[in-house]
C-alpha cells in the first residue's frame, strides 16, 4: 500500500471501521426488510434498493457482538462486490476520512474472534483505533454470496 487512501468510515458497537470508499456505492437510513426463511444467522433480510434486490448483512451477527437494543435502528452502508451490491447494517455512519496507507498495521493481538478474520489492517487516528474491513473476506465467510 502507498499512497493516501479514503475510507468510510462508520461504528458497530465499540468498534471504529473503515472501507475503501471506491467500494462503497451509497450511504442511508434505515430501510424495512423482507426476512428470508432458512438464511444464514447473519442475513437480516432483502431491501429494494431502487428495484433490485439486496441483501442486508447484520454486522452485529457477523462480528458476533450484542444484538442492538429495541429502539435503535441501524444504518445501510452499501458495497459493491463481485456477486452484486450487498447492504452492511452498521450502528452510525462516520466520515469520509483520508489516511496515509503506509501507516496501517497488522491488526493487533487485542483484536480477537470474527472481528480479527474480517479485518486487513488498523490506523490509529484521532485516538480511536480504525479497522479496514476486508469485503471479499465478510462476505466469504458469511456465505451471503451464496
Amino acid at each position: 500500500m502507498s499512497g493516501e487512501r479514503q475510507l468510510c468510515t462508520f461504528n458497530v458497537e465499540d468498534l471504529f471501521l473503515g472501507l475503501d470508499v471506491r467500494n462503497v456505492q451509497e450511504v442511508f437510513r434505515f430501510q424495512e426488510m423482507t426476512p428470508v426463511p432458512r438464511s444464514a444467522h447473519v442475513v437480516r433480510g432483502l431491501i429494494n434498493l431502487r428495484g433490485q434486490i439486496v441483501v442486508a448483512v447484520d454486522l452485529r451477527r457477523r462480528l458476533e457482538l450484542p444484538q442492538r437494543e429495541d429502539g435503535n435502528v441501524p444504518m445501510n452502508v452499501v458495497v459493491r462486490t463481485d456477486e452484486g451490491p450487498i447492504s452492511l447494517l452498521v450502528d452510525e455512519i462516520g466520515d469520509v476520512v483520508e489516511v496515509d496507507a503506509e501507516t496501517f498495521e497488522p491488526p493487533p493481538v487485542t483484536v480477537a474472534g470474527a472481528t480479527r478474520d474480517v479485518i486487513t489492517g488498523v490506523h490509529k487516528f484521532d485516538g480511536e483505533l480504525l479497522m479496514l474491513l476486508d469485503i471479499p473476506r465478510l462476505i466469504q465467510t458469511t456465505d451471503v454470496a451464496a
